[in-house]
C-alpha cells in the first residue's frame, strides 16, 4: 500500500477488511511489526483498535523490547504480518540483525500474507525511494528483502518530492523499474506477479515506472474500487 488503511483513511477500513479476504483462514491472525517507527506505542495502539473490531486475531511484534523468544513459531503461524509505515533503513537493519529478514522470507514461500504500507510497502522489494537517510530530500534504498523484483514507490501522489525523485533515480540508473501507489492505493501481488491493483478512493491508482529511450516511461494502472 503506498499509504492509507488504518492509519491514515479515518472510518474507512476497507483496505484492512480486504487483507483479511486474502487470508487463508476464515478468522485469520493479523501480527502488525511496527519496527519502522520505533515500535510506537500510539501506532501500536492504532493497529488494534482498528483490527479488534473485525473478525480476526490481531498481535503485535516489537523488537526494541522485545517479549517473543521463539520467533520463528510465532512469525510462521500467523496469516497476515503487517508491516507499518516510518524509517526503511532502521528497520531493515533491526529485522537482520534478530533474523526476522529471513523468517519473513519463509513465510512468503508457506502462503502468509505480507503487507504495509510506506516502509511496509518498501521492504518486499529488492530497492526502493526512501526518506530514510535525510530530513529534506529522498533517496534510493539498494537493499531491501528482494522478495519482489525491482523497485518501489509509495506516497505517489501524497508527498511532492516522490514523483520527480522516484522517475529521476530509474532514468540515472539508481533505481531499477518498479512499481509506485499512490497513498489510497495497494498493489496486489501473487508470488511476483502483480494480480490487481485495489483502492479506497476514486482516482487513486499504482503505476509501473521503467526507462525508456527517450526518458522515463510511466504506466498508469487499472484499479479496482473497494467499497463498504
Amino acid at each position: 500500500m503506498g499509504g492509507g488503511s488504518h492509519s491514515m483513511v479515518q472510518g474507512k477500513p476497507v483496505f484492512d477488511r480486504f487483507l483479511l479476504s486474502l487470508a487463508r483462514s476464515a478468522r485469520p491472525r493479523v501480527c502488525f511489526v511496527p519496527t519502522a517507527s520505533g515500535d510506537a506505542e500510539s501506532y501500536v495502539t492504532r493497529f488494534y483498535r482498528a483490527f479488534s473490531a473485525l473478525d480476526c486475531r490481531p498481535s503485535d511484534l516489537q523488537l526494541f523490547e522485545r517479549t517473543i523468544d521463539d520467533l520463528e513459531t510465532f512469525v510462521l503461524e500467523q496469516d497476515v504480518i503487517y508491516v507499518g509505515g516510518g524509517n526503511t533503513a532502521s528497520m531493515l537493519a533491526v529485522w537482520r540483525v534478530h533474523g526476522l529478514d529471513r523468517l519473513l522470507a519463509r513465510a512468503w514461500e508457506q502462503g502468509v500474507v505480507l503487507c504495509g504500507l510506506s516502509a511496509g510497502m518498501n521492504c518486499w522489494f529488492e530497492q526502493c525511494v526512501t526518506d530514510s537517510f535525510y530530513v529534506d530530500r529522498l533517496a534510493p534504498l539498494p537493499d531491501g528483502l528482494g522478495l519482489l523484483p525491482g523497485s518501489a514507490c509509495p506516497h505517489f501522489d501524497g508527498e511532492e518530492q516522490r514523483r520527480p525523485a522516484y522517475h529521476r533515480f530509474i532514468e540515472s540508473g539508481e533505481l531499477e523499474p518498479g512499481w509506485a501507489a499512490d497513498d489510497a492505493a495497494a498493489l496486489i501481488f501473487s508470488g511476483t506477479a502483480v494480480e490487481e491493483v485495489v483502492t479506497s478512493q476514486v482516482g487513486a491508482t499504482a503505476y509501473r515506472v521503467e526507462r525508456g529511450d527517450d526518458g522515463v516511461i510511466e504506466r498508469r494502472l487499472d484499479a479496482r474500487l473497494l467499497v463498504g
